[in-house]
């Protein structure tokens, strides 16, 4: 019979190299003690690579550039999955994943319902900022994203190029939804997301 060390690497060579490996992914079949030996084990033998307290990854490699380390994004949506709690990106983050920066953030800052922490991982650091629930209420992730981009921009600095990106991709959510998170916005920012429900779906 296999040792918990050798099924949880079987288990994890099922899916694609690249992926966030979490001992909650396991500890319900071999329980949290067995769970955290066996990482522990395949970390030392270098299968997988801890990235920060409770977070590993089961590394992609790449022959000039090495292990390929997936991005912040992905690793807080792994860590919210796990925690069950909800998250958005805000200011740099959120400005280059809508696309109005092409500069990668190396501090990402996420709003959250779960407890307040920072993530250090390697030269990147991932902070979970504690919020009120009406930032979280948003039902859409891309008026989500252009919420916390436009406060992060502000009211008197937005330029009209910027608002046509946004726009652009404000299409892309259902009415119901860009009419339902415009009443949890700023009144400026529900003014655009108006705007958008006005010329885009009529």
């Amino acid at each position: 019979m296999k040792s918990v060390k050798e099924q949880i690497r079987t288990k994890i060579e099922q899916h694609k190299k690249g992926q966030i490996v979490l001992p909650s992914d396991f500890e319900r079949d071999w329980g949290v003690e067995n769970t955290k030996k066996a990482l522990l084990r395949l970390t030392n033998e270098g299968f997988l690579i801890r990235l920060a307290r409770g977070i590993y990854l089961h590394p992609e490699k790449d022959e000039v550039l090495g292990v390929l380390y997936p991005d912040v994004e992905t690793i807080a949506r792994q860590i919210a999955k796990r925690d069950n709690a909800r998250i958005i990106p805000t200011g740099a983050q959120a400005l280059n994943l809508l696309g109005l920066s092409t500069q990668v953030p190396l501090n990402a800052v996420f709003l959250t319902d779960s407890s307040p922490r920072t993530i250090t991982i390697k030269n990147r650091t991932i902070k979970f900022k504690k919020t009120s629930p009406k930032n979280l209420a948003v039902k859409g992730q891309i008026t989500g994203l252009a919420i916390q981009a436009l406060k992060e921009i502000g009211k008197k600095k937005v330029t009209p190029e910027q608002i046509k990106i946004i726009t652009t991709q404000l299409k892309k959510e259902e009415p119901e939804t860009l009419y339902h998170d415009m009443k949890l916005a700023p009144s400026w920012i529900a003014d655009i997301f108006g705007d958008v429900l006005r010329n885009a779906y009529e």
